[in-house]
């Protein structure tokens, strides 16, 4: 099979195109032939700094594709089953850029007839981060869902980015009242084509009058990209029992926090990383973005406010270095191309 591996830890020329052995599922696992991988940030970041094993790193945690075998101890109903792929690199050989893949069973999520492969391989990172950001608030429930966060409002801060994308749309679909901020007009287009129902240019307008305007005692979730930056406004927009959801470091790699203004509020400010979060949590949240899925929730493309940057396998070290260069939208490997 025509696979992307890496033997050593460095930047995208790190990245190679082999022909490798088809893995086999093991106890437990399934292999997939895979469609699609999708590349996020911690994609490139682990193979700059992660040394892999001495048989190298296949990169990418998502993707979708066809189960085309099974392990001992795993249902053989499921093989021709189209799915979505979470976490198949996280400390393990073998990711999603390759034609084939292995991974445990759970780590595969039924995707339907319907859906694209390419809305598959988007879902994992971003929308499990953003479904955790969402629910961490002690104002807020645990479970999203239709309605679940009726009468509530969410601030996501960098609402044209994947994991503000997703913010925006799994709100929506619990109807929340969304607010998000961007920078300039092109990103408020894809802001507002996610579904937000109010778009704040931060380069223009004052963030906290603006959010003040809309929910004058604060908002219950704020899913935050840059907690450096943004941590003053934060501050001042959290409402009570809210909580500020930092799941990157955008913007710098310390965070100050005005302590008494936030224990008024008992707020919480919660790091989020979606690999070692709390496994209910975790289960959780791939349950709910399954059925957001199902009830087609979920989308991707320039409708969707998150335009689609594809990539052939071979060209996998562009995909990374697009990611490290803050492509807008998502960046996908088409593995058949």
């Amino acid at each position: 099979m025509r696979a992307i591996s890496y033997r050593r830890a460095g930047g995208p020329d790190v990245l190679e195109l082999l022909d490798l052995p088809a893995p086999d599922p093991g106890p437990g696992e399934v292999r997939v032939r895979v469609a699609f991988s999708g590349v996020n940030p911690t994609d490139w970041k682990s193979r700059s700094a992660a040394q892999p094993g001495p048989e190298g790193q296949v990169p990418n945690q998502d993707g979708a594709g066809t189960i085309e075998a099974v392990g001992q101890g795993v249902d053989p109903v499921l093989i021709g089953q189209r799915v979505w792929i979470w976490e198949a690199a996280w400390q393990r050989r073998w990711g999603t850029a390759a034609e084939h893949t292995v991974v445990p069973a759970r780590h595969v999520v039924l995707l339907g007839a319907d859906p694209s492969f390419e809305l598959g391989a988007s879902l994992g990172i971003p929308f499990l981060t953003a479904h955790r950001c969402l629910t961490v608030a002690e104002s807020l429930p645990d479970r999203l869902g239709a309605g679940a966060l009726t009468g509530h409002t969410v601030l996501v801060q960098g609402g044209a980015g994947a994991v503000g994308n997703a913010a925006i749309q799994l709100a929506r679909w619990a109807d929340a009242t969304v607010i998000a901020t961007v920078s300039g007009p092109r990103k408020a287009q894809l802001a507002a084509a996610a579904g937000a129902d109010h778009v704040v240019n931060y380069r223009e307008q004052d963030v906290v009058a603006e959010v003040r305007k809309i929910a004058p005692k604060g908002v219950q979730a704020i899913v935050e990209v840059s907690a450096a930056t943004n941590a003053a406004v934060d501050a001042q927009v959290v409402g009570m029992h809210g909580a500020v959801a930092m799941y990157a470091d955008d913007g710098g790699a310390e965070v100050t926090v005005p302590v008494r203004s936030q224990m008024g509020p008992n707020a919480r400010w919660q790091f989020v990383l979606v690999y070692t979060e709390p496994e209910r949590a975790k289960v959780l949240g791939i349950e709910d973005v399954a059925t957001a899925v199902a009830d087609g929730a979920a989308r991707v493309g320039d409708e969707a406010g998150l335009p689609l940057h594809v990539f052939p396998l071979a060209e996998t070290a562009a995909a990374h270095q697009a990611v490290q260069d803050g492509a807008v939208g998502k960046v996908l490997i088409d593995v058949t191309a």
